[in-house]
């Protein structure tokens, strides 16, 4: 349908917890996920949550296949995630370095859960509920964590593990976001 403009870090808006999709199967829903996918898609982004484009729902998408701002990572199957739940399988977290479409030319070290269990539905009201781990846990969790209007920084334990993509991987060729 369109692509809509990024909301960025700053915006009010990107700091209020958003409200569950209370219909399914809905002219409104569908082009919402068709801007939601047509905004990700041109800015190469791995995920994107509904209000990071002004629209305070519980919708996020995201899938990785072959991916400029993340050479490396492994590919995540597109899902269509609304109305999420998260709930940790185990204790264990890592740190991996995340950028955002929200913060734009940026990147952090960010601790997350390695493995977890997300359920919710599709667009169709579909029940999903998988376990994943490693690239695909940490995906869910970044963009899951715009519903409640927090945004990677608020979780960097060193602020030292936080700048600009250029300065810190000089020479690297990552995309810039």
């Amino acid at each position: 349908m369109a692509i809509k403009p990024v909301l960025r870090m700053g915006d009010p808006r990107l700091l209020e917890p958003s409200h569950p999709v209370k219909k399914f199967r809905t002219a409104e829903l569908n082009e919402l996920i068709t801007d939601m996918n047509d905004t990700m898609t041109s800015l190469n982004g791995a995920g994107l949550a509904a209000p990071q484009i002004g629209v305070n729902l519980q919708v996020v998408i995201f899938g990785v296949e072959q991916n400029p701002r993340y050479p490396d990572a492994e590919a995540v199957p597109f899902t269509i995630l609304v109305n999420p739940q998260l709930t940790p399988v185990d204790d264990e977290t890592e740190e991996g370095w995340e950028g955002c479409l929200s913060v734009p030319g940026m990147r952090g070290l960010v601790p997350r859960h390695k493995k977890l269990r997300y359920q919710g539905f599709d667009e169709k009201g579909k029940k999903i509920d998988r376990i994943v781990s490693d690239f695909h846990a940490r995906v869910v969790q970044h963009e899951c964590d715009h519903l409640a209007g927090i945004l990677y920084p608020m979780r960097i334990r060193d602020l030292r593990n936080f700048g600009f993509t250029a300065e810190l991987f000089p020479g690297e060729d990552i995309a810039e976001d």
